[in-house]
């Protein structure tokens, strides 16, 4: 063999019998409310997301990652800034983390306008459902309405026939209110925007007792969710007037620190501690073991939203250069979800089974929530009608 064929073959060996583990780290940029009354949900969708890198030791799929995150502060200008430096400077192809739809609705066009990749594990406005969906655009929690839309059943079927409605004044509460009264077959007697930062409700209890209605639905997430329900119990409301809600208004952390306020409320989810499958009983024992603190549903999908990349990596093998081997990849949606049954729809937001639940004394005599039944199954979007894809 000649001396060049000798190199050129000891090249060739040295480069097959690299590890995977040698390959350059895929950046993964989440931007995300780590901060403020509204900071443990992102703390939990960061959480659940590396327990899975951590599963894997260090990697999503086989793939090594970096996972890099940054608090937007719940400011749509701060998350956008945060973006264009990843995208700029650190080369971030694919993105994930965003908590709130108006940080997400400032931020998600510049990051796949640039062929960049967002993996949603919370925030899902009505307009990136529809007429401006995405092809490098998936969201892997439920569309904003669409859990709500899920509250409305749930009052349906419990038999309320008046509802007072109150939401924040902005898009995901504006989603909310609509999801809810989409399929609430009763009365609307009442319905509120609060302000995104509000933390006295004096008046709107004020509202509620004057319209007497049937039953409250309500969508306050974190500290706003715990301010309403005290004050809600303070005022006297809880033992006369009934609440419904969708699981953003009724967490673990919610429902810790409210304690006593919180039993007999209806809630509705796509997901629970108490689901009996395999993927879901694995990332309960691995979250406490982790942590200590309670286990909300943020934490589930950003654990979920990170094994649903993990799948596509493991099928481009580790590439997100391909756009169209990694779109396609992750729509597959090749994962066990912690949910249960999970798959994209045409849009690129989920197609899945929601739940009823009710907040009940468990074993250890705190409140809890307990799985009591279905609300809706495969159940999708109304926007999907008008997404292009």
């Amino acid at each position: 063999m000649t001396l060049r064929k000798t190199i050129l073959a000891g090249v060739l060996a040295a480069a097959a019998a690299t590890p995977l583990a040698a390959q350059e780290p895929v950046k993964i940029g989440m931007i995300t409310t780590l901060s403020g009354p509204a900071g443990y949900l992102g703390q939990d969708i960061r959480d659940g997301f590396q327990l899975a890198i951590d599963a894997e030791d260090g990697k999503l799929g086989g793939v090594p990652v970096e996972l890099m995150v940054e608090d937007d502060s719940l400011k749509p200008g701060n998350g956008r800034q945060i973006a264009d430096r990843y995208l700029n400077n650190e080369g971030v192809k694919l993105f994930t983390g965003i908590v709130f739809s108006n940080v997400a609705g400032a931020t998600v066009p510049d990051i796949v306008d640039a062929g960049a990749f967002y993996i949603s594990p919370n925030a899902a406005p009505s307009n990136f459902a529809g007429k401006e969906c995405n092809e490098n655009y998936f969201v892997v929690s439920w569309q904003n309405d669409s859990l709500h839309e899920s509250a409305g059943q749930n009052a349906t079927n419990l038999g309320y026939k008046t509802a007072f409605v109150l939401a924040p004044n902005y898009q995901a509460g504006k989603d909310a209110i609509s999801g809810f009264k989409r399929f609430f077959k009763g009365d609307i007697v009442g319905e509120v925007y609060t302000r995104l930062d509000q933390t006295d409700f004096a008046a709107e209890m004020a509202q509620i007792r004057d319209a007497a209605p049937d039953v409250v639905f309500q969508f306050h997430p974190g500290g706003l969710g715990i301010a309403f329900l005290r004050q809600y119990q303070q005022a006297g409301l809880l033992e006369t007037v009934p609440m419904v809600v969708a699981e953003p208004s009724m967490d673990a952390v919610i429902l810790n620190a409210v304690g006593d306020a919180a039993k007999g409320v209806n809630v509705s989810s796509h997901w629970n501690t108490d689901f009996e499958n395999s993927a879901n009983e694995a990332f309960v024992a691995a979250w406490k073991e982790a942590y200590d603190r309670p286990l909300t549903y943020y934490a589930s999908q950003g654990y979920d939203a990170a094994r649903a990349i993990a799948a596509a990596l493991k099928a481009t093998g580790g590439s997100v250069d391909d756009a169209d081997a990694f779109r396609n990849a992750m729509r597959e949606a090749a994962f066990e979800s912690v949910r249960g049954d999970f798959a994209f729809g045409p849009n690129q937001h989920p197609v899945q089974d929601w739940f009823s639940l009710k907040v009940v004394d468990g074993e250890d005599g705190k409140p809890a929530l307990k799985t009591v039944g279905t609300v809706f199954e495969d159940h999708g979007d109304v926007y999907a009608a008008e997404c292009s894809l």
